[in-house]
């Protein structure tokens, strides 16, 4: 008995010292204090309460723009000329976007002669006006049709012009995304 009696003595106060580590030591699982909440509360920019979902799980499939269309009432070589200036593209700008896609246009046919002008932003012009282009009532490059050419504006600057390919868009250089600058228009040919 005399034994026993210190060693409980000695048990209690070490409980009482550390209750962390005495907890730790009983059998019976911790029950949880605070559950993963289901919605995250916060106060918007008026002040109200907003909540929303929490994840709780992890997404695999990054999500991307729709792949485009083609579009059979257009002109073949277009859909060339946009497959000709993805193989010859690279994989940053030049700075020769014009030049690419004038290149691409004249390699599959859709046009006869080199186009003249020197700035990207006055190609859609001279499209329409010397070889039988029109523009289309679109406003978001992602609902171009393969092959169609995009041109872009810039108030100080050449500009830029593109072509529309199934998974993307390719002048000089091949991108996922269309250019940032803002779009001037739409140009196909029937």
């Amino acid at each position: 008995m005399k034994k026993v009696l210190p060693t409980t003595l000695l048990s209690l106060g070490c409980a009482a010292l550390f209750p962390a580590t005495a907890s730790a030591l009983s059998m019976s699982p911790r029950p949880r204090s605070n559950p993963q909440p289901s919605k995250f509360v916060f106060k918007d920019a008026s002040g109200k309460a907003t909540s929303v979902d929490v994840v709780q799980s992890f997404q695999p499939n990054k999500i991307v723009r729709p792949i485009a269309a083609a579009d059979r009432q257009l002109d073949p070589h277009l859909m060339r000329a946009a497959t000709i200036a993805e193989e010859r593209a690279h994989a940053h700008s030049r700075r020769q976007c014009w030049h690419a896609v004038k290149d691409a246009l004249l390699a599959s046919g859709v046009i006869s002669s080199r186009p003249t002008t020197v700035y990207a932003k006055q190609a859609g012009q001279e499209l329409v006006s010397n070889y039988g282009f029109r523009k289309l009532a679109v406003s978001d490059p992602y609902q171009a049709p393969i092959g169609s050419v995009l041109v872009y504006n810039a108030s100080r600057a050449a500009g830029h012009v593109e072509l529309r390919t199934k998974d993307g868009f390719v002048s000089d250089f091949r991108s996922k995304t269309p250019s940032r600058r803002p779009l001037l228009g739409v140009f196909i040919k029937s």
